[in-house]
């Protein structure tokens, strides 16, 4: 019973024999002995053995361990393996969005600066003495106005940003 359990602990820790070995200082042969039944650890090593495995001397000495299937592990790592590349397909469609947001943000400021650029502020030869054309013109002119001063530094951001999360080859 105690070599069973030694073994299947050993295992489902993903120890080898020697790794084992290494960390009690002893020899892989020991090891060995004592998973066959050769040979039973004395009460200190059984000690020893209990701390690498994180484990009782209880459980060592007690009913048989379940051990860990490889088939399991199997399907857990490949499990695993779907979650990450579903998370990477995540990341890669987010930085696809946030990369075509950012280039189109360059072609709206773009195509604004182009609209005022050829209508020439046509709102500066409006009569004023009508306060709805008044008011309308004021918005314009603070729009136009804004826009001027603040898209250059919004362009060569939105610039960067889409330079940034291009994706690289």
């Amino acid at each position: 019973m105690l070599n069973e359990n030694i073994k299947a602990i050993r295992k489902s820790k993903g120890l080898s024999q020697e790794e084992l070995a290494i960390r009690l200082n002893v020899v892989r042969q020991t090891i060995s002995k004592w998973e066959q039944g050769l040979s039973v650890p004395d009460a200190d090593m059984l000690i020893s053995i209990s701390e690498v495995f994180e484990t009782s001397v209880s459980t060592l000495l007690g009913e048989n361990v379940a051990e860990t299937k490889a088939d399991d592990l199997r399907v857990i790592s490949e499990k695993l393996e779907v979650i990450n590349i579903q998370l990477a397909y995540g990341k890669a469609a987010r930085q696809r969005a946030v990369h075509w947001l950012f280039i189109s943000l360059c072609a709206v400021i773009v195509a604004v600066f182009t609209v005022l650029i050829v209508l020439n502020s046509p709102y500066l030869s409006w009569d004023y003495s009508d306060a709805e054309t008044a008011v309308a013109g004021a918005m314009l002119h603070a729009f136009e106005w804004l826009f001027v001063r603040t898209a250059p530094f919004a362009l060569m951001g939105a610039v960067i940003g889409a330079c940034l999360t291009r994706k690289k080859v």
